[in-house]
């Protein structure tokens, strides 16, 4: 874990992918938790984990530019990461305010790439 808070005193929590970090960010401090620390099932552990690494598979790193497609590769990760949302929420039963934040930097390098 980064920063301040531990996921079991923090109550508010953001969802977020990123590229090499795990995606709950305590919504106060901002501080990144250790994915597992997090009070949800090993099944749920493992989906975040794949959710996170296909974190920005749209854009080449290499040539810093949004790949053919990309857009939509960054929407179905968006559509991914609500549904595991929802099922960690479930999880969770209630005890987290969890917010997830759909990924817009597909949309950036475009915008990016056609100026």
């Amino acid at each position: 874990m980064n920063g301040f808070c531990k996921p079991n005193e923090s109550f508010a929590m953001n969802v977020e992918g990123d590229v090499g970090a795990d995606p709950f960010w305590c919504a106060e401090c901002g501080c990144n938790f250790d994915i597992e620390e997090m009070p949800i099932s090993q099944e749920l552990k493992l989906e975040w984990g794949q959710w996170a690494s296909e974190y920005g598979k749209w854009i080449d790193w290499s040539l810093d530019q949004l790949i053919p497609n990309g857009i939509a590769m960054e929407e179905e990760h968006n559509k991914q990461g609500q549904q595991v949302t929802d099922r960690t929420k479930g999880e969770l039963g209630g005890k987290y305010r969890i917010t997830f934040s759909a990924s817009t930097m597909g949309r950036r390098y475009a915008c990016k790439n056609q100026s």
